[in-house]
């Protein structure tokens, strides 16, 4: 019943249905009030009029049709006026919903974006009403993480840029050598600039789920340990234990190698910033419901439950005061890469000073 088109046909068919009966509802009516005399009355009106003098006769019959005249056009009219009530009812139906609309869509199109409008209706009214929301609900988001991109990508920006021209206007100003230590200097901040620019365009990609995926039948285990490898000189010089235990038979999965060294690269790289020398980074694999499990643990930090919901978000910091390195954007590289192999990437924690753990997951393909 609450479908546009069983409104607007019951609508019709009631005015059809008014029109072909009303006549048997006014002889119904004049039936009820004349009573069982009428039928008989009816059967001797010719009669009746034969008896009468021919104008007489003639006479009453003008009257009978200007009668039946007058009771036919007030019949039309009323029916003209049911059906023009009707149909205005439908068009404001109609119409009140599509303006609702029309007037938030030309206020997103101002900019205006934190636009809704009522939902209620027919159930098509409804689902385009709803619709509407979502996508304005979406824009305004999108709107304000484009904002906040922007923020953030100008914050991340402008230090190293400050760097290079400071230090570039110091060595025309024979302020400083030009030596080979300050050349490292100035190399180290365009390193950071070129691997800034390339995240921003991977996690570009990822959103738009164009990232580019060479998948081959791969070893995690192989990738989980070379990555271990590449950290292990670090973890050794501040005295970090850091190793990696397989539990169990690991099979071989679809996907990209480069990509998920990428991701564990990432997830190492945010355990040893945030574990103290001497402190302890556990890297487990193993298979687990159809799909093999990789899990970051430390004994570092910690994060507490106000900041687990974010801690894949672009450019965000646990802690800005004390954690000045890298651009905040390794978890989310980690997270839309692992995205992007159909598996889910987690994060947990005690609370701060308990450590971290982060875990992703990928399917076993044939």
């Amino acid at each position: 019943m609450n479908r546009l088109w069983v409104r607007f046909s019951l609508i019709i068919l009631g005015v059809i249905l008014f029109v072909s009966l009303a006549p048997f509802l006014f002889r119904g009516l004049i039936f009820s009030f004349l009573g069982p005399e009428l039928s008989e009355t009816e059967r001797l009106f010719p009669e009746v009029l034969e008896s009468l003098p021919p104008e007489t006769a003639e006479r009453i019959m003008q009257f009978l049709l200007a009668d039946l005249i007058a009771s036919l056009t007030a019949y039309v009219v009323v029916s003209a006026v049911a059906a023009l009530l009707a149909g205005a009812w439908v068009g404001r139906t109609l119409t009140r919903p599509l303006q609702q609309l029309e007037q938030a869509a030309n206020a997103i199109k101002a900019g205006e974006l934190n636009q809704q409008v009522p939902v209620h209706g027919s159930q098509e009214m409804v689902a385009m009403a709803t619709a509407f929301n979502e996508m304005a609900a979406q824009l305004s988001q999108a709107e304000t993480l484009r904002k906040n991109l922007l923020a953030d990508v100008a914050h991340e920006l402008r230090h190293p840029i400050h760097i290079l021209q400071g230090n570039l206007q110091a060595i025309l100003d024979d302020v400083y050598p030009l030596s080979k230590e300050e050349i490292a200097r100035l190399s180290d901040q365009t390193h950071h600039l070129t691997r800034l620019v390339q995240d921003l365009h991977d996690l570009a990609q990822a959103e738009a789920h164009q990232l580019p995926l060479q998948r081959q039948p791969m070893e995690l285990a192989d990738v989980v340990k070379e990555a271990v490898d590449t950290y292990k000189p670090l973890a050794h010089g501040r005295d970090i234990d850091l190793h990696v235990e397989l539990l169990g038979a690991i099979p071989a999965i679809q996907g990209d190698p480069a990509r998920l060294r990428q991701v564990m690269l990432n997830l190492l790289d945010n355990a040893l910033r945030h574990t103290p020398d001497g402190g302890r980074v556990v890297v487990t694999v193993q298979q687990e419901d159809g799909a093999l499990a990789v899990r970051v643990q430390d004994n570092g930090r910690g994060l507490s439950a106000e900041q687990l919901p974010y801690v894949f978000d672009r450019f965000y910091k646990a802690d800005r005061g004390r954690d000045q390195s890298g651009a905040g954007l390794g978890l989310a590289i980690a997270k839309a890469v692992v995205e992007a192999h159909g598996g889910r990437i987690t994060a947990a924690s005690a609370g701060p000073g308990q450590g971290s753990t982060f875990s992703f997951l990928l399917p076993i393909r044939a």
